[in-house]
């Protein structure tokens, strides 16, 4: 009987054994995947989280998650370090991190595009009992320009400081979240929160359910000041009703997000990530309608740095010429 119960002990022992093996074993061969996104209060947290679940789901030996970060600046110096591989970021982020120029000055970073996301556009948000009506009344205020290391407070700093003559030291500035410029324009800890985001996005959403809101908008002048200045901006218009209360179209700035990754990563891995965010386009757009702009042929239209080998070698793959200026020297 000490004999029967010896054995059965052993071998309840070994087959624990075997199949923690074979688990670790099968560990071995998951590639663990982090985005680096952004706040929870914008559209980059969600739509990461869409890419992570695509992913996950439908590459092999892959298991993604997305990272709730500082956004644009933070994720392109994550992706060049190695400590998050993957990231959203703004163009014009990337055109500057990419070349060494700006506020990357003398220090590229190394990163390739794997396809753009959509546009962001550019919300300057007060209350309408502010009274502000244009962006020359920033001047004494207490406004709210971007996250640290944020893609808005990138943005807003060549906006505002850059080509409009409206420097951060004519007027109080808060460096906030979405969600913290929701709540600071709900009881009046600040005048003007800033948003660089595809619309709508939720944070402005609740605001404008609860107090009566006005997005400033941009005259032609102001556009035409930006963008020739600093080419990866544009114009674009946000057609009214798109929150509570706005009534009537708003003539804005906008920017593309570029999705990016490390330059050193495997050509096979990133083709086979590119290809299933594109077979799977429709999945993303459920969680917003922008990803409508996720497609094969923006990616070669908008994106401003050079793009993978393993993008490229998708794009050739479904016919799309990809010209000189998108592949790394």
């Amino acid at each position: 009987m000490i004999k029967k119960t010896t054995f059965i002990l052993a071998l309840v022992a070994a087959l624990g054994l075997l199949f923690s093996f074979q688990a670790s074993q099968a560990d071995a061969k998951t590639r663990f995947i982090s985005i680096g996104t952004g706040g929870t209060g914008g559209v980059y947290y969600p739509y990461g989280g869409g890419v992570a679940e695509i992913w996950t789901k439908h590459v092999k030996g892959v298991k993604a998650v997305a990272e709730v970060t500082g956004a644009s600046v933070e994720n392109t110096k994550l992706c060049h370090k190695g400590e998050t591989l993957f990231g959203e970021i703004m163009s014009d982020v990337a055109y500057q991190a990419y070349t060494g120029t700006g506020k990357f000055k003398d220090k590229p970073q190394k990163i390739r595009g794997m396809f753009v996301m959509y546009p962001n556009v550019y919300h300057i948000v007060t209350r309408q009992s502010s009274g502000i009506k244009s962006i020359a009344e920033l001047k004494g205020k207490k406004v709210s320009v971007g996250a640290p290391g944020s893609g808005t407070e990138f943005m807003t700093n060549l906006i505002l400081e850059g080509a409009l003559n409206v420097p951060y030291d004519s007027f109080n500035v808060f460096r906030l979240s979405f969600n913290e410029n929701a709540n600071a324009l709900k009881d009046n800890s600040i005048n003007v929160g800033i948003w660089c985001v595809a619309p709508p996005t939720s944070s402005i959403m609740d605001l404008a359910t609860t107090h009566k809101i006005s997005i400033i908008p941009f005259t032609k002048a102001e556009i035409d000041t930006v963008t020739q200045k600093y080419p990866f901006y544009s114009g674009y218009t946000l057609p009214a009703g798109i929150y509570n209360g706005q009534d009537q179209d708003i003539y804005t700035a906008s920017v593309w997000n570029t999705f990016i990754c490390n330059a050193d990563i495997d050509e096979e891995l990133v083709y086979e990530l590119t290809k299933a965010v594109f077979e799977h386009q429709d999945f993303l757009m459920k969680i917003h309608h922008f990803a409508k702009y996720t497609t094969p042929e923006n990616a070669v239209k908008y994106s401003a740095i050079p793009l993978h080998p393993g993008a490229i070698k998708y794009l050739k793959e479904k016919g799309i010429k990809v010209p000189e200026r998108l592949i790394a020297k």
